[in-house]
C-alpha cells in the first residue's frame, strides 16, 4: 500500500449498528478512514461513486435496494465485506473466498482477522475475481429474493397520484414507462402523457416491484418491459432505448450490471 490512507464506506440501515461498526474499525485499524456512511443500498451506490473508497462494509438486509444488489454496482472496484445475519448454510457462498463477511453482532476477533485479509489484498492489489464474485452475488441474491417473497406482506405500489391540469390523475403503475427526477420533482411518463409529482424517486423506488422496474441511474427508473435495446457508452455507461419512443435514458456505471446479460 502507498502512504495514502485507506478509505472505507459503511452501509447499514440501523444507525446504532452502523456506528458500532465504525467505532470498532477505529479501535482495530486507527489509520483507516471511514469517508462515508450510507443508510440504504441506493445511498451506498451514490456515496461510493462520490468517494471511491477502497473498502465497502455492506449490510445485507436493507430496505429498497438490498446490500447484495448494491454490491453488484460496486463489484470489481473495491474490497467488499458483507455484514450479515445469514444462516450458516448461506455462509458457504462467502467461503469461496470472493467476498469476506462479518456476522452480526460483530466480534472484534473476527473483525481483526477480516481486516488482516483486507490489508493483504490491498498490498497485493487484488480485487475479487469476476466470475467467482458474480457467482457468489447471484447465489446470495437468489436467497434474499426467496426470503423476501416469503416475508413481504405489503403489495407493491399500484397507482401514482398526479395533478394534470386541473384534474387529479390516478396513473396505473403497470402503465409507467419511466420515472426521471431533478432536484425538486419526479417526471412520471406513461403512454397517455407526462406529469410532475413531488414524491422523491428514492421513495418510489422502494415501492415498485423490482421484477418489473429497475433503477438505472440515481435519477432514472425504467419499466423493463418498455426497453427496446441497450447501447454501450464510454466509461462503463450505457443508454436505454425505449419501444416506440425517441427518448434515450442514461445508465450509470453503478447500474450497468443489470444489463450484462442483455
Amino acid at each position: 500500500m502507498s502512504n495514502a490512507p485507506v478509505t472505507a464506506l459503511v452501509a447499514d440501515d440501523e444507525p446504532l449498528l452502523r456506528e458500532s461498526l465504525v467505532l470498532a474499525l477505529k479501535r482495530t485499524w486507527p489509520e483507516l478512514q471511514v469517508v462515508a456512511q450510507a443508510r440504504n443500498g441506493r445511498e451506498a451506490l451514490e456515496l461510493f461513486e462520490e468517494h471511491q473508497p477502497q473498502i465497502v462494509f455492506m449490510d445485507v438486509h436493507m430496505p429498497g435496494l438490498n446490500g447484495i444488489e448494491a454490491a453488484k454496482g460496486i463489484a470489481r472496484r473495491a474490497q467488499l465485506v458483507f455484514v450479515t445475519a445469514f444462516e450458516q448454510y448461506a455462509l458457504a457462498a462467502f467461503d469461496e473466498g470472493a467476498i469476506d463477511y462479518l456476522v452480526k453482532p460483530v466480534e472484534e476477533r473476527r473483525l481483526m482477522d477480516t481486516l488482516q485479509r483486507l490489508k493483504q489484498r490491498l498490498e497485493a492489489g487484488q480485487l475479487p475475481a469476476g466470475e467467482a464474485l458474480d457467482a457468489v452475488l447471484a447465489q446470495l441474491s437468489g436467497h434474499l429474493q426467496q426470503q423476501g417473497q416469503q416475508q413481504r406482506g405489503e403489495p407493491w405500489l399500484q397507482w401514482i397520484k398526479a395533478s394534470v391540469g386541473a384534474a387529479l390523475k390516478l396513473i396505473p403503475v403497470d402503465q409507467l414507462i419511466y420515472l426521471r427526477s431533478d432536484e425538486k420533482y419526479t417526471l412520471v411518463v406513461w403512454p397517455e402523457g407526462e406529469a410532475l409529482i413531488r414524491t422523491p424517486i428514492r421513495e418510489l423506488a422502494d415501492q415498485l416491484d423490482p421484477q418489473i422496474f429497475a433503477q438505472v441511474h440515481r435519477s432514472v427508473i425504467v419499466n423493463l418491459r418498455e426497453v427496446s435495446h441497450i447501447t454501450r457508452g464510454a466509461n462503463e455507461t450505457a443508454d436505454i432505448h425505449l419501444r416506440g419512443r425517441s427518448e434515450v435514458l442514461p445508465v450509470s456505471r453503478a447500474y450497468l450490471h443489470l444489463f450484462r446479460q442483455m
